[in-house]
């Protein structure tokens, strides 16, 4: 029995440190997206992109939030978030909230006048990269989650897929810019953006207050 339970507490830790490593491949993978999301972006002049860019990083204060929280569930199993990760996710609502209003205000302004970006074939480039990394973190997350029958961890993973979502409307909006030069596209690729963006900040508000909620949904 000794030894059954020594190979359980094993697993666990494990695990855990799986699940450690998948948090940090995000961290880092957001930091790389950041980088050339945003030089793109301004290089090619395509808001789409570089909004992503900023949504990146956000997402980059977000992952060190899940870090710091897989940290502690590690010792403590409850769920509630601690006051580092209740401060992160403040300060990553109300990050995506700024974003918001910014890439609404600029796709306007650019709707208006009737800009058009140069380029957006890196913005089809990234957008697949981070498509398929994307859709393997939410894998290994689920299966680690599942494992420790941990609901933050399933909850993270069902959240991930918005980062999906986000890589698919960059795709389509540079996509369709590359095949009709329509500049309507990026900006409303940008506004598409924008919304996902804010309803990222209401949850990680909603995180803040210890409620563990995505507006993905089968976490399972």
């Amino acid at each position: 029995m000794a030894t059954l339970f020594l190979d359980l507490a094993h697993k666990k830790i494990h695990l855990y440190k799986w699940a450690s490593a998948l948090a940090l491949i995000t961290i880092f993978y957001n930091i790389l997206e950041v980088i050339f999301s945003v030089y793109f972006g301004v290089k090619d002049e395509t808001i789409a992109l570089l909004g992503f860019g900023v949504d990146s990083f956000v997402e980059v204060i977000s992952g060190i939030g899940i870090w710091h929280m897989i940290r502690r569930l590690r010792q403590n199993s409850n769920s509630n978030p601690d006051r580092f990760e209740r401060q992160a996710l403040q300060i990553t609502g109300s990050a995506f909230y700024i974003l918001t209003a910014g890439l609404m205000v600029t796709a306007a302004i650019n709707l208006y006048y009737g800009y058009k970006p140069e380029t957006t074939l890196w913005g089809i480039i990234i957008s697949i990269i981070s498509i398929s990394t994307m859709w393997a973190l939410i894998h290994y997350k689920i299966k680690v989650g599942r494992q420790l029958n941990s609901q933050a961890i399933l909850t993270d993973a069902a959240c991930t897929k918005v980062c999906i979502q986000l890589s698919l409307i960059l795709l389509l909006a540079s996509a369709g810019y590359e095949l009709t030069e329509i500049g309507g596209l990026d900006s409303i690729g940008a506004i598409g953006i924008a919304i996902l963006s804010f309803r990222e900040g209401r949850e990680a508000f909603q995180k803040a207050k210890g409620n563990i909620v995505c507006s993905c949904k089968d976490c399972h």
